[in-house]
């Protein structure tokens, strides 16, 4: 069986804003997600930078130069309603468009389009607006949802219409501290074979999510790893790459800005911080969880509504 990791970021996925500060969404480079994806035993992987494509096609021409791993291009779009991953990609796809607009592009280019972690409550998840379209999987692990619901939630769904999806596992991993924790067995070790495994329904969902210790590594790398590059454009050494929209914003920001944002950045990493934070997480996650697993009855029963609705439940 063959192994693919088919949710993974780099350094081209931007920025995400949190209050008034904004910071890298990750600053792992295309090379080292697939040295790492090697590392972890995967065959394939896949590069799905948030709205942006050239990382994956970076991580592409880098792969022919090693041996034992295939890239995938992928892209996780943000549409209007949630994101949605499309793979086997050619070019981006525009961010910004109805879910249902989003998923015609990406069939245009034969690409396929799989729901990362469809119910997730803390971030832009498509949820139950997912059945409006024609989508060909959905994550029932996704390596950034410790939480006791997402998952689970996801799982039930998929048990509850067996045939009707694939199954995927990925590890939505943002730094090499997490990647490879999940991943989607198939039949064959190739990109085309893993594809057919989609289009057949024969893929297993496989691993577990990333501790919310890992999470909080990820966060310190980042805050590391962009006041590294603050450093860098304040010296004037920072090197520039076209569509990192990373780099963009930072060159496009004063000197002090810059400044303050190295000195935040070592701030967020002395201790009790990252402590405080994982404690955090851990109490958020919970309460939410905790909130949602009563309504799952009558989620569930929702679903078969929707889909019968639209003529895809018997």
């Amino acid at each position: 069986m063959g192994r693919a990791d088919t949710h993974l970021h780099t350094e081209y996925s931007g920025y995400s804003n949190l209050g008034v500060m904004k910071f890298p969404e990750s600053v792992t480079t295309p090379a080292q997600q697939v040295d790492k994806g090697i590392k972890n035993g995967m065959d394939v992987i896949a590069i799905t930078d948030h709205d942006e494509t050239r990382g994956a096609f970076e991580a592409q021409k880098y792969a022919k130069t090693v041996e034992g791993i295939e890239v995938i291009a992928g892209e996780e779009i943000t549409t209007a309603d949630g994101e949605i991953i499309g793979l086997f990609l050619t070019e981006k796809v525009p961010a910004g468009l109805p879910v249902e607009e989003t998923a015609d592009i990406v069939k245009e280019q034969g690409g396929l389009l799989i729901v990362p972690h469809p119910f997730s409550f803390h971030v832009f998840a498509l949820r139950e607006k997912m059945f409006d379209v024609d989508f060909d999987g959905f994550e029932t692990i996704n390596g950034g949802h410790p939480d006791k619901y997402t998952n689970m939630f996801a799982r039930m769904v998929m048990d509850r219409y067996p045939g009707k999806w694939a199954e995927t596992a990925s590890s939505d991993a943002h730094s090499l501290y997490t990647s490879g924790t999940c991943w989607t067995e198939f039949e064959g070790t190739t990109a085309e074979e893993f594809r057919k495994a989609i289009l057949s329904r024969t893929t297993k969902a496989c691993g577990k999510p990333a501790s919310v210790f890992s999470q909080v590594q990820w966060s310190m790398n980042v805050a590391f790893g962009g006041q590294k590059l603050l450093y860098k454009s304040l010296r004037g050494t920072l090197e520039q790459k076209e569509d990192d929209h990373l780099v963009e914003k930072i060159e496009s920001i004063n000197r002090l800005k810059k400044a303050t944002g190295m000195v935040a950045a070592t701030a967020y990493a002395v201790p009790p911080i990252p402590f405080l934070a994982t404690t955090l997480s851990v109490i958020y996650l919970h309460r939410g969880a905790k909130r949602l697993i009563p309504e799952i009855p009558q989620r569930l029963e929702g679903i078969d509504e929707i889909l019968r609705s639209k003529g895809k439940l018997r």
